[in-house]
């Protein structure tokens, strides 16, 4: 997977360089200790920090709690908590767990408190979505093995294990508390959280009997900063050591300090919401909408080429669909209806500051093309609710299309299926959720893939959904900063390897 690491410059035409990294060193600020890192954000916790809601990459992100194995890369599995495992038939996965892991309370890893941490979250309301599609149990087979089951045959079970949302804490966590366990003080991690202060900042110290040896960092200090000047402006000014997410429009102005950028499985998509009563229950409207929008000119303006035009759902990070959408027959759209000034309201949320520029540009579009366009903007959290009740005509946004399990059947089953617990399009085909539960049956990768990407042509050719782009991570660092992970699932960011030389 092609990475940039750029030196941050003051002209765009330095920014849009060839791989490399240019030593200029940057100097900490004044008094800084070197030994905890300064961490800025781009989410701030909206879930009192439960692994249930969205709050669970960013435990990880921060080192704080770990699941039972990992994602790689390519979307293989390698181990976490879980030392080996094997899988005895096509619903079942025994994991043996590693040796001398102990929460941050000081108890000890067992296999009853694993299976009981799966257990407790297969009863969340709302189950996490990566065995929201299936019926999971776990047992403890003796103190050191789980014994992880499905109802039916799941050639990603394992995959489904790996997810934020199923990080494994003590058993504490959970008492008084099981529908939102608490994380500080109770995970695994190199960090242990010690202080939250709501949704400005929190602080980790490092966990010094931590399975995967002694953390080079003795803490983190971290600032929640979901405005993304303020993120760069943090990050330029040498209050905060590393930053995520930073958005394109403030490159330009971060001299000195490092930006790795890295593809990801990640969408820019316009979700047209055509239930009854919308004016996208009209396919000839939607056909209008999506034709009157040009992902590559918005991704090479807004994005100034730092994120990838789309050829649909899934992006150039995922090799299988760049190498079998060609094979897959083109689904013939609706006419282009006369919008004849239809009313639509368009919303997004202003965590990612590119968002808000790319629905003024399809505003723009659909105003000339003859539909009245009202846009909402607000933050992600204070519009989530009004998002999953279907309030607006059309929504866009940014999803990582392989967050859960690596897994694509999975994500368009969780966003596209008529009981999907992130259906942002609120669209719903009874024929479309028999063929993704014959997808979820095949046991063959390959094919798993290739019943995704012709899902996706009928997504997509009846603009049920509209790729706009595929995002790029953009993980800005003081020049000191060293063993920040390059991960573009983004569930990993700072490890017990992380330094400041």
């Amino acid at each position: 997977m092609k990475r940039r690491i750029l030196l941050a410059a003051t002209a765009a035409a330095t920014l849009a360089g060839t791989a490399g990294c240019f030593a200029e060193q940057a100097a900490p600020a004044t008094g800084a200790d070197q030994t905890r890192l300064r961490v800025g954000m781009a989410f701030a916790p909206d879930g009192r920090l439960s692994p249930y809601t969205d709050d669970a990459t960013l435990i990880t992100q921060l080192g704080a709690a770990e699941p039972l194995v990992r994602l790689k890369a390519d979307g293989q599995v390698e181990p976490a908590l879980a030392a080996s495992w094997t899988q005895p038939d096509a619903r079942t996965v025994r994991l043996t767990l590693r040796d001398g892991v102990t929460f941050h309370d000081g108890t000890a890893l067992t296999a009853q408190a694993a299976a009981d941490a799966l257990t407790n979250a297969t009863a969340a309301k709302p189950v996490p979505r990566a065995i929201a599609a299936v019926k999971l149990t776990a047992t403890a087979v003796d103190d050191t093995t789980i014994e992880v089951r499905a109802a039916q045959p799941d050639p990603v079970l394992l995959n489904r294990l790996a997810s934020p949302q199923l990080v494994i804490l003590a058993p504490k966590a959970y008492q008084g508390n099981a529908g939102s366990p608490d994380p500080v003080g109770h995970g695994t991690g190199p960090f242990r959280f010690t202080t939250v202060q709501g949704s400005s900042a929190a602080t980790l110290e490092r966990f010094d009997t931590y399975w995967g040896g002694r953390p080079q960092l003795t803490g983190l200090d971290v600032r929640f900063l979901p405005d993304g000047a303020a993120r760069a402006g943090a990050l330029r000014a040498g209050e905060v050591d590393v930053v995520n997410a930073l958005p394109v429009a403030q490159l330009p102005n971060i001299t000195g300090r490092r930006v790795i950028e890295i593809p990801l499985p990640r969408t820019i998509g316009l979700h047209l919401v055509s239930t009854d009563g919308r004016a996208f229950a009209d396919a000839g409207l939607r056909a209008a909408a999506k034709t009157a929008i040009d992902p590559a000119a918005i991704t090479a303006t807004v994005y100034e080429n730092r994120a990838d035009a789309p050829a649909g759902l899934f992006g150039p990070a995922s090799a299988w669909a760049t190498a079998g959408r060609a094979a897959v027959p083109a689904v013939t759209p609706a006419a282009a209806a006369d919008p004849a000034g239809h009313k639509i309201t368009l919303a997004t949320y202003t965590d990612r500051p590119e968002l808000p520029e790319v629905a003024t540009a399809i505003a723009a579009a659909w105003q000339a093309r003859g539909f009245a366009v009202e846009t909402v903007v607000r933050e992600y959290t204070v519009l989530e609710p009004d998002l999953l009740a279907g309030k607006f005509d059309a929504v866009l946004g940014t999803r990582s299309y392989l967050l859960d399990s690596a897994d694509p059947i999975g994500y368009l089953r969780s966003d596209f299926s008529c009981d999907g617990s992130y259906n942002l399009a609120h669209f719903c085909d009874p024929a479309v959720d028999t063929r993704l539960d014959t997808a979820d049956a095949l046991t063959d990768i390959t094919a798993r893939q290739t019943a995704a990407l012709q899902i996706e042509a009928d997504l997509t050719g009846h603009a049920i959904t509209v790729p706009i782009g595929h995002e790029r991570a953009r993980i800005g660092t003081a020049d000191n900063v060293t063993g920040i992970t390059e991960d573009p699932y983004e569930r990993t960011l700072v490890t017990a390897d992380t330094t400041l030389r």
